[in-house]
């Protein structure tokens, strides 16, 4: 089970990397006025959006894995675990956001400037600290 959790653990670290790198690439894109810099951003946030799905399709299939390794009957009679079960459909949702965003800035069709960018930056720090809080103190 250490194994499970060690990998989980690791592979929602590789997501939130890209969670946060990702929309500072918005930022510095919504920024960006040459051609050769645009085409730059362009491949990195593809190439980051993949990476960082690989990253969230690993960390759903190990939690999912912890999940089924402890009794439901434990799990259901907590309140903090369906709680973080909802931020991380949350950022499930974030994550799906940004593949359109990504879509936006490739066909050339951004209409947010980079304040809007540094703003959306800020929503998976928030989640995180929650999920971690919750996940290690167990409040309810």
């Amino acid at each position: 089970m250490l194994w499970v959790k060690a990998w989980h653990i690791i592979f929602v670290v590789t997501w939130f990397a890209g969670l946060f790198y990702l929309p500072r690439l918005f930022v510095y894109h919504a920024s960006c006025d040459d051609a050769a810099g645009n085409a730059r951003f362009k491949v990195m946030e593809r190439k980051l959006f993949a990476i960082m799905t690989v990253g969230a399709v690993a960390a759903a299939f190990f939690g999912l894995w912890l999940l089924f390794m402890y009794s439901w009957q434990v799990l259901l009679n907590t309140t903090w675990l369906p709680i973080k079960l909802l931020l991380v459909i949350s950022l499930i949702a974030y994550h799906l956001y940004c593949l359109k965003l990504v879509h936006e800035f490739r066909d050339d069709r951004n209409t947010r400037s980079h304040v809007f960018y540094r703003w959306f930056n800020e929503f998976p720090a928030l989640i995180l600290i929650a999920v971690v809080l919750l996940a290690v103190t167990k409040p309810f």
